[in-house]
């Protein structure tokens, strides 16, 4: 099951690779917890010194406008001086984002990392993991330990709350319980991100090459054999939303390099009270949004304040120009008892990583916002085990005839 979307009825977000709301850097490769998925391997003795950390800032500095740095890996917080990252992040006028899966996290620790500039947290919690006594659990079952990091984020106060998942294809009907855990608690909880599960399946169709240079690529921790879907697409996650919420709209998109009217990554924004969505915003929405930061600031719009995201009421000014907005706040404002509750604004994004197509050309994300840094240069931060063990990125090449190049 699939969703039948229109791509030029949404707002093409206007990130490039110049000029982007995100860049990823990866001050070390450590990680204390498995996750199934995982494309980069656990290296505990991968930190890197803070004169490099700062070099690969400047280079994020030289080569590309951006709002936020999301600060990943491994775990950042594997990092002895994590919260110094932060700091420098900060000090250059960036919005720092914490991805972590949270093990290493305390009240004392997330006080400290505010107190030297952090933005905010995005966690990941799925149920592939290996977490200490949380084991088994269900997607619905870890909706409680997602409540218990959104309230310790939202009691230290003043930090962006989001959470991310891979999804699987036996995880899928889990996200539209996921989605309705994030309307229940919109007031703590600001961005909801799904992930879907690739691999790089090794299997006869393909040759594998660096440089011209034929290699054998079942070695790369991310290419296996057997693998569960590799083939999940946006779509198919957002039917699956939107079979149990026909009402849940997306109004922007970034579109695949080789594939244009293929959704790489999706983005839905909700209105709502506390346990109720009452509409989804438009794309006019998302591009006044996008426009008028760059405008304002320099560069596009990542990570909004939890001030923001409360502001919902105020968001309605601009319903004579989104139908979304006007249709959300015409079912906020029809009863009278609810302008005694906050209106609040929610992010849901749903992401489709590397797609190979049949002709061995891989659809990547046109204007990533995960690209990081590699040899002074930017590179996809989800193939970086390429250039790390062969050099460079890979190259698919499909065989004639059954045989190889």
């Amino acid at each position: 099951m699939t969703a039948s979307l229109d791509h030029n009825s949404l707002y093409r977000l206007p990130w490039t690779l110049p000029d982007n709301a995100i860049s990823w850097l990866e001050p070390t490769a450590a990680c204390n917890l498995y996750c199934e998925g995982c494309y980069r391997t656990n290296d505990p003795k991968s930190h890197k010194p803070l004169d490099e950390v700062a070099k690969e800032l400047d280079v994020f500095m030289r080569l590309r406008k951006t709002d936020g740095i999301s600060v990943a890996g491994g775990d950042p917080l594997c990092h002895p001086e994590a919260t110094e990252i932060v700091a420098m992040i900060a000090e250059r006028g960036l919005k720092p984002i914490l991805n972590t899966n949270g093990l290493a996290l305390s009240r004392e620790l997330l006080t400290e990392m505010k107190r030297a500039g952090l933005w905010g947290l995005t966690l990941h919690i799925d149920s592939k993991q290996r977490r200490p006594h949380w084991r088994g659990k269900s997607e619905v079952e870890l909706n409680e330990l997602r409540l218990e990091y959104a309230q310790l984020i939202g009691e230290v106060g003043g930090l962006s709350c989001a959470f991310n998942s891979t999804v699987y294809e036996d995880t899928m009907e889990s996200v539209p319980d996921v989605v309705a855990w994030g309307a229940q608690h919109i007031d703590i909880v600001h961005v909801l991100v799904f992930i879907a599960f690739r691999a790089a399946l090794i299997n006869g169709d393909f040759d594998y090459y660096v440089r011209g240079e034929r290699i054998e690529f079942d070695d790369i921790r991310y290419a296996a054999e057997g693998q569960p879907r590799v083939d999940i697409l946006s779509t198919d996650i957002l039917a699956t939303i939107q079979d149990r919420f026909p009402d849940f709209r997306p109004c922007a998109y970034l579109n695949g390099t080789e594939k244009p009217d293929s959704f790489k990554w999706l983005l839905t924004g909700r209105l709502g009270t506390k346990g109720q969505v009452h509409g989804c915003v438009g794309p006019r929405f998302m591009e006044l949004a996008q426009v008028s930061h760059h405008l304002r600031h320099g560069r596009y719009l990542a990570y909004s304040s939890p001030r923001v995201h409360r502001s919902g009421r105020s968001m309605l000014a601009v319903a004579p120009l989104d139908r979304g907005i006007a249709r959300a706040g015409f079912a906020y404002l029809r009863n009278p008892l609810r302008l005694l509750r906050r209106l609040h604004y929610q992010s849901v994004m749903i992401i489709q990583p590397i797609d190979v197509l049949p002709d061995g050309r891989q659809n990547m994300c046109d204007g990533c916002p995960d690209m990081t840094v590699w040899d002074g240069r930017l590179a996809w931060s989800c193939r970086l085990e390429e250039p790390m063990n062969f050099g460079g990125f890979v190259q698919t090449v499909p065989k004639r005839d059954g045989t190889s190049h």
